[in-house]
């Protein structure tokens, strides 16, 4: 009898809405994961002429799934305080590729590999834009993150200092200041130390000498000298008066590492403008000196910012963009065909990943050292399994009930 086909149908379409219900059970605590559901459509119906008014007569021949729909909402975000776990508040999906093949996901459980590269845990390598002298391309083909070892930053040469420094107004003429020293760095990112003397030699008025050692010059002996001059101060406020603004020109050749000439220059004034030397009654002596250069750095550490902008922190005190994480969206996530691992592909119905940067373009923000959980609500899941097992007990009662009919009409017809 073609009656059975439609309770079958039926308990086909249940069951398959249980084991719906059952994945989405089991992947309660899945990162990124998202819920989805079954949907159900009746299939071809047969015509068995009109009534007596004209209308068509149809008995239906059962059920069948017709889609099943994912729920894209945002699972709440936790944060762990790994810097390579990543999670995207709003749309979007993290590119990922492994053995050539670019898959997307909303899993930012990543890890990094023994290269040094960002990771998910099936060793997909995780995809952005590269980044030269810490500025990121976004016109750059698509590259890996490399966020570990063997990181380095270029040293800086130094092109600029200042001291903030007061000298004793009551110092006998002829009296010097303790030695201010003060770290330079070269372009090759080597430091050497400077000193810079101060000699009184009359009222408001002091020279100054600044010295390196001779062993940076390949020499051996006294110290060289780099640069001198006179400062004069005003008798009533203690103020430098001479010279103003700036001292350039400090050159220092011939360095024994081979690095290029440094050419310095003094920054006598403070971010105020006003002088950072003074000549006050007080003992001689220098609070504090800052320069802009720096040596070669390695990598100590990275976060990741909300446009997805790797910055990482090295050992010389200096940040540098190491990359850009990237951010896919489609015109139809539905269409997304789930591959396991928490990857999607697309297909013809989700159109083409269109990729770009976190907050542009209606994507998401990345949270760092953070992970999406599963989106599955429990107490929801339990329902829709209530409902799913009465419907499969109902079919399964009308097969028993047309098997009964169908043994009386044969016993019947016999």
């Amino acid at each position: 009898m073609s009656s059975f086909a439609v309770p079958l149908s039926g308990l086909q379409a249940f069951s398959d809405s249980l084991n719906a219900i059952s994945n989405n059970l089991a992947n309660l605590n899945t990162d990124g994961y998202k819920d989805s559901s079954v949907s159900f459509a009746d299939m071809f119906y047969q015509l068995n002429g009109t009534s007596g008014n004209g209308d068509p007569v149809g008995i239906g021949t059962g059920v069948q799934i017709s889609q099943t729909t994912s729920n894209f909402n945002n699972g709440t975000v936790n944060s762990t305080g790994i810097a390579s776990n990543l999670a995207i508040r709003g749309n979007g999906f993290f590119v990922v590729q492994k053995d050539g093949v670019t898959s997307y996901t909303r899993s930012g459980d990543f890890s990094v590999n023994a290269a040094g590269q960002l990771t998910t845990p099936e060793g997909a390598l995780v995809m952005g834009y590269p980044a030269s002298a810490g500025v990121v391309s976004t016109n750059s083909a698509l590259a890996p993150i490399a966020v570990g070892q063997g990181v380095t930053i270029a040293g800086r040469a130094t092109s600029t200092f200042n001291t903030n420094t007061n000298l004793d107004a009551s110092a006998a003429v002829g009296a010097s200041s303790p030695s201010t020293p003060l770290t330079v760095y070269d372009s090759l990112g080597n430091q050497h130390i400077l000193s810079i003397q101060y000699t009184k030699t009359a009222a408001n008025s002091w020279t100054y000498s600044i010295t390196l050692p001779a062993a940076d010059t390949g020499g051996t002996g006294a110290a060289t000298t780099v640069s001198t001059g006179t400062m004069t101060f005003d008798p009533n406020s203690g103020n430098l008066l001479t010279p103003t603004g700036t001292i350039a020109g400090i050159n220092i050749t011939g360095l024994a590492d081979g690095a290029a000439a440094m050419n310095l220059t003094w920054n006598l004034n403070g971010s105020a403008g006003t002088p950072t030397i003074t000549q006050l009654a007080s003992a001689s002596a220098t609070s504090s000196a800052t320069q802009n250069g720096y040596a070669v750095g390695t990598i100590s550490g990275y976060s990741v910012q909300a446009d997805g902008t790797v910055e990482g922190q090295f050992s010389n005190g200096q940040t540098s963009a190491l990359g850009q994480v990237a951010v896919a969206s489609f015109a139809d996530e539905q269409g997304l065909q789930r591959v396991g691992s928490s990857d999607y592909l697309p297909t013809f119905a989700s159109g083409t990943a269109v990729v770009g940067q976190a907050g542009t373009g209606g994507r998401g923000t990345i949270a760092g050292a953070s992970l999406e959980l599963s989106n599955v609500d429990l107490a929801t899941e339990f329902a829709k399994m209530i409902v799913a097992q009465q419907g499969y007990q109902a079919n399964a009662k009308v097969l028993t009930t047309l098997n009964q009919v169908s043994q009386s009409t044969m016993q019947a017809i016999s």
